[in-house]
């Protein structure tokens, strides 16, 4: 009887564990939703409407015209070709470089590999703001300002990219890039032929992380593009800013859409993205 009761007792405070652990995710989830639910229902109000106190959650009237008109205020589809663009040829260097060196620091031995490495990620530390304007002068020098190659040159290589793969290419055992040189294979046949279809999950992994980060980056473009043929979304959306004020809910609007690619990317990748950060820094 008295195993019976302790059971019991057992049973109610595993199912109040749970139910108290569910509350909590759901209140976390809600508290990190809250700031997009309240730029999505923005984006479908009157700029007079959208700092209202207290908030309108519900808007009086429904502006379903924000967004076809945002289309023919500003040139919004070419902006988000241009970030579509530079987005994609960042992200295939960053995997392409980091992926290459990562093989080098992981499965190739040679004086200083430790030390090389180690410097090199060190650079993670250093704030993009300590070096921005000696790398804005040699692009100036360089004749690559306003240009998308100046953008292109100075993220087509991450310490970030490196130290992923790295870390997951150290959970590849070393047998088969031995085997493979016993069989005449090359370095760059092992990391092509073997190493790359090993690692989709951390490629994935990188890949997201990289077109997010482009795709989302305002400072970059705002220093070196100054033709508004090649701005970005992000430098697109400034046109609803003023001198005296600023049409929020097109801004809103426009933000709306501008997160539609970088969500369709993440759910097409989330399986390998997940499993990618899983299995990274598993070996060190």
């Amino acid at each position: 009887m008295r195993a019976t009761t302790d059971g019991r007792r057992h049973g109610t405070a595993a199912l109040v564990g749970r139910v108290a652990l569910y509350v909590l995710l759901v209140i976390v989830a809600v508290a990190v939703l809250l700031p997009f639910i309240w730029m999505l229902v923005s984006s479908l109000k009157d700029d007079r409407d959208v700092f209202t106190v207290p908030i309108q959650w519900i808007p009086h009237e429904f502006k379903w015209s924000n967004f076809t008109s945002i289309w023919t205020r500003i040139p919004f589809a070419a902006y988000l070709g241009n970030s579509l663009f530079l987005s994609v040829v960042i992200t295939f260097l960053q995997v392409l470089t980091g992926s290459f060196a990562a093989y080098g620091f992981a499965k190739m031995r040679f004086p200083g590999r430790d030390v090389l490495f180690v410097g090199y990620i060190a650079t993670i530390s250093v704030p993009w703001q300590a070096y921005m304007v000696p790398q804005y002068v040699i692009m100036q020098k360089l004749g690559l300002v306003d240009s998308y190659t100046s953008l292109i040159l100075i993220q087509a290589f991450g310490a970030f990219g490196v130290f992923l793969m790295r870390q997951f290419y150290l959970t590849i055992p070393d047998e088969l890039s031995e085997a493979a040189r016993l069989d005449g294979l090359s370095e760059y046949g092992i990391w092509a032929r073997i190493i790359l279809p090993l690692s989709k999950p951390a490629l994935a992994s990188l890949a997201l992380l990289t077109f997010v980060n482009t795709w989302n980056d305002y400072m970059g473009p705002f220093i070196y593009l100054t033709d508004n043929r090649l701005w970005t979304v992000q430098l697109g959306l400034r046109a609803f800013v003023g001198t005296y004020d600023a049409e929020f809910a097109m801004i809103m609007t426009g933000a709306v859409l501008s997160v539609i690619p970088i969500l369709a990317v993440f759910l097409f990748g989330q399986r390998y993205f997940v499993r990618g950060i899983a299995t990274t820094g598993v070996k060190g």
